[in-house]
């Protein structure tokens, strides 16, 4: 059984006028001051108000998290010298994407060529999580088995219940928009690497995509990695939320390397089945549960991860991370970013305030809650 499973997570954060709370564009000098202080990590996104960082590959959860730690206080503390604040959420509560403009690089101009009108409505952010997984055919083995935890994952991180200002009634709706992409969605089973090699080389040879990059499922191996790269989530205004969802990828993915090994395996489901829960945790995220096909029964959230919690209960304890995993059932019982956010929103309004400049506050504030 492999050993090690590194770790390695990317955020992207949207970049708002500290009196104003609208959108602001990230100055070059800006994008460029980061980089300097962090070589690699840092880069401009699609669009103009966009910031990504990534970290290194980490072995364990507390370097991951004092690398993400320095990566978002440079970004806060270089945006704060253009009166600008980073927010880690994946859709601003009122911002307009008609007024956006996406960052004039080749890479990008190209991209926006190829979705036309689709890609004008990108104004999302999301997280991803490498898992390294250094065996191609164990990557392709692990792909349909980690998939029927993608709703899991996707329902525990929910930030993006807002859309040019009004309540979507989802609790991400940035999968909503992401979703209009091509080659999105859940991942296709493969048999091998050598199919999953044959198929996507298909759109390669042929000229539509340049390489597995432009491919975007909700989970995919790493074009530039020896990774499982985990890319469903939503991104979290809270730096400790984001490493509990990293830690609980990492143990999925160490669960399933262990009943390998044992010459088990997590029961594969048909994408029909896995496809509802995708859509239970877009609308309700943890409110509402997900479908338990083994037990043929829809259990609430926080009854899930207690049951999950037990099962990777040897991994957590091997990965350090069971602090981690725990927080995740505080907040299947309590609510996510979403539940947070429209609290705020009503609290503004009985208040007499403006919800939506009071949200952006609010995730301002909860950004640097733990830095």
């Amino acid at each position: 059984m492999q050993q090690e499973f590194t770790l390695g997570i990317e955020e992207e954060y949207l970049l708002v006028d500290r009196d104003s709370l609208q959108l602001s564009h990230a100055p070059t000098a800006l994008i460029e001051a980061c980089q300097s202080d962090f070589e690699g990590q840092v880069s401009p996104e699609f669009l103009q108000c966009q910031i990504e960082v990534g970290t290194r590959p980490h072995a364990t959860i507390k370097s991951a998290r004092e690398d993400l730690k320095r990566l978002r206080s440079c970004v806060s503390k270089r945006a704060a010298e253009y009166n600008m604040a980073p927010i880690a959420v994946s859709c601003h509560p009122f911002a307009n994407w008609k007024d956006q403009h996406h960052t004039r690089r080749e890479r990008y101009d190209a991209l926006q060529h190829a979705l036309g009108g689709v890609a004008r409505r990108m104004l999302i952010c999301g997280m991803h999580v490498h898992v390294g997984i250094e065996n191609q055919a164990l990557r392709a083995d692990l792909m349909p088995q980690l998939s029927y935890f993608l709703p899991h994952l996707l329902a525990l991180s929910t930030s993006s219940p807002y859309w040019n200002g009004e309540d979507t009634g989802l609790s991400s709706y940035r999968l909503t928009v992401f979703d209009n992409l091509p080659r999105t969605g859940l991942p296709p089973v493969f048999s091998s690497w050598g199919e999953y090699e044959r198929t996507t080389g298909v759109l390669v040879e042929l000229g539509v995509i340049e390489d597995t990059s432009k491919i975007w499922w909700d989970l995919r191996p790493s074009h530039r990695f020896p990774t499982l790269e985990t890319r469903i989530m939503d991104v979290q205004p809270r730096l400790e939320h984001t490493l509990s969802l990293a830690a609980l990828a990492q143990a999925l993915t160490r669960m399933l390397c262990r009943l390998k090994a044992r010459n088990l395996r997590w029961r594969q489901y048909d994408k029909f089945l896995i496809g509802e829960n995708r859509w239970r945790a877009q609308r309700y995220g943890v409110g509402e549960g997900l479908i338990d096909f083994g037990d043929r029964s829809i259990k609430p959230m926080a009854e899930l991860m207690g049951e999950l919690m037990g099962m990777l209960a040897e991994d957590t304890e091997a990965l350090g991370t069971m602090t981690e995993i725990a927080r995740l059932r505080h907040i299947a019982e309590t609510g996510t970013s979403s539940t947070r956010q429209r609290r705020v929103h009503a609290e503004a309004v009985a208040r007499g305030d403006d919800p939506g400049k009071a949200v952006v506050s609010h995730l301002i504030e909860e950004f640097h809650a733990d830095l």
